[in-house]
């Protein structure tokens, strides 16, 4: 199987232009512990730690750099929390491509040295991230960059790169096509909301080709301290919002809108809605993956579980709904968020004979 078998649903890249790294067909398990234990009889999982670098971000950088090599650039420049640097570094090299990319002064040592491993040059920049006017400064630049004759702007959002966004769509192919009975609510964590769209989008395309009998609903699950898009969609507003980020969950630290305006509308069109959960109770609920279902996620990869479960507390989805989560990313990616799951257990060197005791 490969990911190529969507080309005719995503933006066209001719044969001898695809890239791949084996992304894609990633696992949905049913949960086994948590999702009892919440009432809820079917929670699913969809494991997007399967994929060529550890997260979801591959499946834009397959067609994002699929694309460049289509029309001859050479040089990517980009912008990343992390998974999408990982991603861009990893395809770019099988490409043969130059790849530069601006940080998030708050992303994970973890992804940084991935991206380095695989060769591209970096550079964290300082309030990148967390303050919304630097960041929309930086990405303007980022975009002037892009404009030369041998360079491509590859940012992980459909307002900058709608091509490479087009091969996150086909997450929403492969549950349609892993659950032809129907989904009821898929959760997705969101930062910039590149995601929540996608997957609206695509569940669209699986509809109009009669792949599916209705829409799921699509639900914008953020930590609160980065409130640009959950908020406004819960409350019934037309827009997203500029925030002060203050969440420390690494990849969904996007203060400026992006394409939040975009997620509001998609969302709610599926009649999903938005979710705010704190950042402990997405460490929390980062433990429980690991602990109760054998599931090693980053802590942005538990959001969309910590929203279902919140959700499912407050009342607000029937017990016996089909629940997708997205796990986004993998553990791996974040070795301080393992430190804190750790930190009621160590690692004694022993004697021999204490195995006895086990």
């Amino acid at each position: 199987m490969s990911i190529w078998r969507w080309a005719d649903l995503i933006e066209p890249v001719p044969v001898e232009a695809r890239i791949t790294l084996g992304e894609g067909d990633t696992p949905l398990m049913r949960s086994r512990r948590i999702g009892p234990a919440a009432g809820l009889k079917n929670l699913f999982f969809k494991l997007e730690t399967g994929n060529a670098t550890g997260s979801y971000k591959d499946r834009f950088a397959f067609a994002g750099i699929s694309h460049m090599v289509a029309k001859g650039k050479r040089k990517c420049i980009a912008t990343s929390s992390g998974n999408t640097g990982a991603a861009l570094a990893a395809y770019c090299a099988a490409a043969g491509i130059e790849c530069r990319i601006a940080i998030v002064e708050g992303a994970p040592l973890g992804k940084l040295t991935q991206m380095m491993a695989y060769g591209a040059k970096i550079a964290r920049i300082k309030n990148f991230g967390t303050d919304a006017t630097t960041t929309t400064n930086v990405l303007e630049k980022l975009q002037r960059l892009g404009q030369r004759p041998d360079s491509a702007l590859q940012v992980s959002a459909f307002v900058y790169s709608s091509t490479g966004m087009s091969g996150v769509q086909t997450m929403a192919f492969e549950l349609a096509e892993q659950s032809p009975e129907g989904i009821d609510h898929v959760f997705c964590p969101a930062g910039g909301g590149g995601l929540c769209v996608a997957m609206a989008r695509g569940f669209g395309q699986m509809v109009e080709k009669g792949k599916l009998e209705n829409l799921p609903a699509v639900e914008c699950v953020q930590p609160e301290g980065n409130n640009t898009i959950s908020g406004p969609l819960r409350d019934g507003a037309k827009r997203a919002q500029p925030v002060a980020c203050t969440t420390q969950v690494s990849g969904l630290q996007v203060a400026s809108v992006v394409d939040g305006h975009l997620a509001v509308a998609e969302c709610r069109a599926t009649g999903g809605t938005g979710h705010l959960v704190t950042d402990q109770f997405v460490w929390d609920v980062q433990k429980r993956l690991a602990r109760e279902e054998g599931i090693f996620s980053e802590p942005a990869g538990s959001v969309a579980l910590a929203g279902a479960l919140k959700a499912a507390e407050n009342g607000e989805i029937d017990k016996d709904a089909k629940i997708v989560c997205i796990v986004s990313g993998s553990g791996f990616k974040d070795s301080a968020a393992i430190d804190r799951i750790n930190s009621d257990v160590n690692c004694p060197t022993v004697d021999i004979s204490a195995i006895d005791e086990w």
